[in-house]
């Protein structure tokens, strides 16, 4: 993985290791269940297995195929996590009464109108215990939970977005590139993908070293530094919020809706403090909008054809729910949070941690 910037250079030293016991996840779904319908929801808990074995296990004890089973997204492996998930109810809610997993339990059944799908979710709240905080750690991680609860944090793809050893997007810009050849086309769209992800994650972190440099310099030395025209990042030290908006920044109204370009950057920039909306970032490809004056400037260094269709993705999320607890004869930090889908948990806790991905 590149080396990524985050906003908080406080350096605070903890242990988390994702676990069923330390790490839980909670996911809210897009609708209420109907009661009605052909189709058989299961509110699904499991732990320490993936989403896709989750899935796998339960098809074959109903004896259908994984694809018939529907799910919004998928949870981590190193985790308690519950989701929802569809299959059709004919045979197979009498079937399920019988199911029993050692890693799976089902919490509760409802019937619905259509199939869950990818992306049937509003988000997820998770649930995270930090380990051997001590002393004034616990007051350091206080300031940036204020913090985080204030600004919220940049929307990078997290580790599990590239593969165990976090440079599957290398394949992917072998494949673009014509010197690896895929013939599995899910395969070669996941590559692809993944290398999407990693020029989205590279541009937000060349983003955050400009907000950084403007929160300590001037916008003249800005500009210098990288090499932009004179008075371009003019009224951007200002803005309220820690992320700085550019002229030509393609706007997303928040926490969904559709894109448009920034019209008045100090008016913006006051409802991206209200976190009425936010600024988007570019998954290259075809078919999407790109950043345009000032905002182009830094977005087309990570802008190539990648032969999939691209995206604009929120640059920047709210953290929301936050709740913390401290455990002083434990050194626990018990921290919970929501975070709208697609994000990861991840990124909050290395806004926490400060450094860089990598640290």
């Amino acid at each position: 993985m590149q080396n990524l910037l985050y906003p908080v250079k406080v350096k605070n030293d903890f242990i988390f290791n994702p676990s069923s016991r330390d790490f839980i996840v909670d996911e809210i779904p897009l609708y209420e269940f109907t009661g009605e319908g052909e189709h058989l929801i299961l509110h699904v808990r499991k732990k320490d297995m993936t989403t896709w074995e989750m899935v796998s296990a339960i098809a074959k004890y109903c004896k259908i195929k994984q694809r018939d089973i529907g799910y919004a997204g998928l949870k981590d492996k190193n985790a308690m996590t519950m989701q929802y998930i569809s299959l059709l109810a004919k045979d197979n809610e009498e079937i399920m009464k019988t199911f029993n997993h050692d890693k799976i339990k089902i919490l509760g059944t409802y019937r619905h109108n259509n199939k869950i799908r990818i992306g049937h979710l509003k988000g997820n709240h998770f649930k995270v215990r930090l380990k051997k905080v001590l002393g004034v750690q616990k007051d350091k991680l206080d300031s940036v939970v204020k913090w985080v609860k204030k600004n919220g944090v940049p929307n990078y793809f997290g580790n599990q977005r590239f593969g165990n050893t976090g440079d599957n997007w290398k394949e992917g810009k072998a494949i673009m590139d014509g010197t690896l050849k895929i013939r599995d086309r899910k395969k070669k769209t996941f590559l692809l993908n993944a290398y999407q992800s990693y020029l989205f994650n590279a541009c937000l972190s060349k983003r955050i070293e400009l907000s950084m440099l403007l929160d300590a310099f001037s916008e003249a030395d800005a500009e210098k530094v990288f090499k932009l025209p004179e008075g371009s990042l003019k009224g951007t030290k200002k803005q309220p919020h820690f992320f700085k908006l550019l002229e030509g920044d393609l706007m997303m109204h928040y926490p969904y809706g559709r894109v448009f370009e920034l019209e008045s950057l100090e008016e913006e920039a006051k409802r991206f403090a209200e976190f009425d909306i936010a600024p988007s970032g570019l998954l290259p490809g075809k078919r999407v909008s790109r950043a345009t004056k000032v905002a182009e400037l830094i977005e087309k260094n990570y802008d190539e054809e990648v032969g999939e269709n691209g995206a604009r993705r929120y640059a920047w999320i709210k953290v929301t729910d936050i709740k913390k607890n401290y455990v002083e004869e434990k050194a626990h930090y018990e921290l919970e949070f929501t975070l709208p889908k697609g994000s990861y948990a991840t990124n909050v806790l290395d806004v926490l941690r400060g450094g860089s991905a990598n640290d």
